[in-house]
């Protein structure tokens, strides 16, 4: 895309208009230097911020401003070099113009200005006039483009010590703006530094976890409309962390993931799931599979598919029994590594799952492609069923369309009678959710595999009484 965004989220609105104090030449310059647009920015850079930070015995004070162009890589492919080249130079003319500060480049097209003695309240009133330029139309020899900016703001002193911790939690404001839409500016508070410690603690935490099996495994039941029975689980799990408490998987994940953790973490799980698979076909139990959902981050590893295929040799897994649930961004990379090793994984027996299905990341066109043999449809259509009618008939739609496929189909978060009705209605054979049952631990699961509801009734109702308390 050339850039030509709209905000679809509106940025908050000011109370009060609060003026800004303009620094003078010692605050916009820290050495006097000229601004560091083709040098070792980074470096540059992080001197500043060091100096900031301990100047005068660490009294200074004011807001570190960095700024990201979201969309200047797409422009610079279509619209060239040097038309970008002009274009950089006229923000970044503006921008000083705008704030009455020095620009520095950091990395690539990521920018910091320095406000000294800025409250925040004046820096986000300058956030706001910068973002107010960003929502025009910018013109370069006659040609318009949308340039679309992110900005980050962290106070001083108060949350980092020093250039490196500054610069992550300015990332963690920038993501959290990025998260919010086009053009928009976060503010890095005290709710942000606590939801930053409680990321460290969790993934200083979590390789303990694991090897202390410091971990809660449960198991989510799937409950089959036509044959009347639990035919299949997805293995959830939480870890314990002290001074938080149980932390469930999309929390923990995502950390795993950011910290490199996430083959030790996911790994462990797989190793848990095989083993259970196992302890079933001893016991004779009836049941389809066992679902292990698996991030992007470890399906992309080279060694996954031998991680798998070894595990499926160890425990003597047949053929079917063991699912492999992955998230939709796998299916929208587009790579020749990602459809080979869904081939790999199909050829040795692994079930495939495509999560979210519904969503509007993967094209419907794109199955055609693609070796799944299950889809889930993503619990935010079934959520819609409460509030809107259409919802039906695009779940209706969905569902015929999948079943035309020859593929298996589940809806998870199933949690009231309207939805019971419409999936019923459609066809959707398999079901997951809290009107079944909730997560439940292993011993449960596999009471309730191969039994029908009612059987199952008094089991799960002492679960639901269990998670009340």
């Amino acid at each position: 895309m050339m850039g030509w965004l709209q905000k679809d989220k509106k940025r908050p609105q000011r109370e009060k208009k609060v003026p800004a104090e303009k620094p003078d030449a010692s605050d916009i310059f820290l050495d006097n230097g000229d601004p560091d647009l083709s040098g070792d920015g980074n470096r540059t850079c992080r001197l500043r911020l060091n100096t900031l930070l301990h100047a005068s015995g660490g009294q200074a004070r004011g807001v570190v401003m960095k700024l990201h162009l979201e969309n200047f890589k797409q422009l610079n492919e279509i619209l060239g070099y040097d038309y970008c080249q002009d274009l950089l130079a006229q923000i970044i003319s503006c921008l000083e113009q705008v704030s009455g500060s020095q620009v520095y480049r950091y990395i690539g097209v990521e920018f910091m200005i320095f406000l000294r003695q800025h409250s925040v309240a004046q820096a986000t009133q300058l956030a706001e006039e910068i973002l107010e330029q960003f929502d025009r139309v910018w013109k370069v020899d006659g040609t318009d483009c949308l340039c679309t900016v992110q900005i980050g703001l962290c106070p001083y002193p108060g949350y980092a010590d020093n250039a490196d911790d500054m610069m992550k939690l300015l990332d963690m404001a920038l993501n959290r703006a990025a998260a919010a839409g086009p053009n928009q500016y976060m503010v890095y508070d005290s709710q942000m530094q606590a939801d930053f410690i409680r990321r460290q603690a969790i993934a200083k935490h979590l390789q303990n976890a694991i090897d202390r099996q410091e971990v809660e495994i449960r198991y989510r039941p799937v409950y089959n409309i036509e044959t009347k029975k639990f035919s299949r689980g997805e293995f959830d799990m939480r870890i314990f962390v002290p001074g938080i408490g149980m932390v469930s998987a999309p929390e923990f994940l995502p950390i795993a993931e950011d910290s490199g953790q996430v083959r030790a973490v996911e790994y462990y799980a797989l190793e848990q799931v095989g083993s259970y698979i196992r302890r079933l076909l001893d016991a004779g139990t009836e049941f389809d599979s066992i679902a292990l959902p698996v991030s992007s981050v470890l399906f992309l590893q080279e060694d996954f598919t031998e991680q798998v295929a070894g595990l499926m040799e160890r425990y003597q897994i047949p053929q079917g029994r063991l699912a492999i649930e992955l998230p939709e961004d796998v299916f929208t990379m587009g790579s020749l590594t990602v459809n080979t090793t869904l081939q790999n994984l199909s050829s040795m027996g692994a079930e495939l799952i495509l999560d979210n299905f519904g969503s509007g990341l993967s094209s419907i066109t794109g199955l055609l492609d693609l070796s799944v043999n299950t889809l889930k449809l993503d619990r935010m259509l079934l959520w819609q069923l409460e509030t809107n009618p259409k919802a039906a008939a695009v779940i209706n739609g969905l569902v015929q369309i999948v079943r035309n496929l020859g593929l298996n189909i589940i809806a998870e978060g199933v949690e009231t009678e309207q939805q019971l009705e419409v999936l019923a209605s459609s066809g959707c054979t398999f079901q997951q959710g809290f009107y079944y049952s909730p997560a439940v631990g292993e011993d449960t699961m596999t009471r309730i595999l191969g039994t029908d509801l009612k059987s199952s009734l008094p089991v799960i109702e002492q679960e639901k009484l269990r998670l009340r308390r």
